[in-house]
């Protein structure tokens, strides 16, 4: 089974992974920053957007997402590629990186680094927000596109709703609620924590949105901790999904691993 990606750009190689419920699309606000400089491959992890689920009894866990990733890899014939997500993405670049396949690593809101109270908060959280995409699937349609409405309804995510073009936040919504990997991926990804940190030996960047109301940036520290010689990177005003809050921000530190 391969995954759907788009490619673009030159250069270097940079993988990019999308969080739970999301699509590569989400990438595309970097897209003008990056392609000049990077060979980009913005992919869909397995139940969401174009690419097709696991199999029955194949339970999509971040190390089973990775291996998924490594696979779609050896198919571009990308051997040790820059490698980024965000939220669950993020995990699963730590462990495309922990497996020796990322040149270098950059985590955006990682998932894996909650406590079980935080980690219990985040699937509570995603569950109401899944289950009003899926109910609202095509009427609340023209909620999204209104800036106004759009923002109440996005703020959870996104610290600035009302700036996400319409067609986009559409797609995002949508996607959320007719993912078919979503609720294995929630059930698989609950209760287990990221580990095998010190396996890393290559630079990780992690950043982490200010106002991110779903990891929370209290996170972010203790990412670091358990991450030899990682930094941490403030996004000032970003919420958990960044990439329309600080495009800019986020490409610069791309960039520059």
């Amino acid at each position: 089974m391969s995954l759907n990606h788009e490619r673009l750009g030159s250069g270097e190689p940079l993988v990019l992974i999308h969080g739970i419920g999301s699509q590569w699309q989400v990438w595309r606000p970097l897209f003008e920053h990056l392609a000049p400089h990077r060979d980009v491959v913005a992919l869909d992890l397995p139940g969401f957007g174009d690419s097709p689920a696991l199999p029955d009894g194949d339970e999509p866990t971040p190390w089973r997402l990775a291996e998924k990733v490594i696979e779609l890899m050896d198919e571009l014939g990308l051997e040790r590629p820059l490698v980024a997500g965000n939220s669950l993405g993020g995990w699963v670049s730590l462990e495309v990186a922990r497996r020796g396949r990322a040149r270098a690593v950059a985590g955006i809101s990682p998932a894996g680094f909650g406590l079980p109270r935080e980690q219990a908060f985040a699937k509570g959280r995603l569950r109401v927000e899944r289950a009003f995409a899926r109910a609202m699937h095509t009427r609340g349609v023209p909620l999204i596109r209104n800036p106004v409405t759009r923002t109440p309804l996005f703020a959870g995510m996104v610290a600035r709703p009302w700036a996400i073009p319409p067609d986009d936040a559409v797609g995002m919504f949508q996607n959320l609620g007719g993912s078919p990997g979503f609720d294995a991926t929630l059930i698989a990804i609950h209760g287990v924590t990221f580990t095998g940190g010190q396996e890393i030996t290559v630079p990780v960047t992690i950043m982490w949105g200010t106002r991110d109301l779903l990891l929370l940036p209290r996170q972010g520290p203790r990412a670091v901790r358990v991450l030899p010689d990682a930094r941490l990177v403030p996004l000032k005003g970003a919420g958990h999904v960044p990439t329309y809050d600080a495009p800019d921000a986020i490409a610069r530190e791309l960039l520059a691993i």
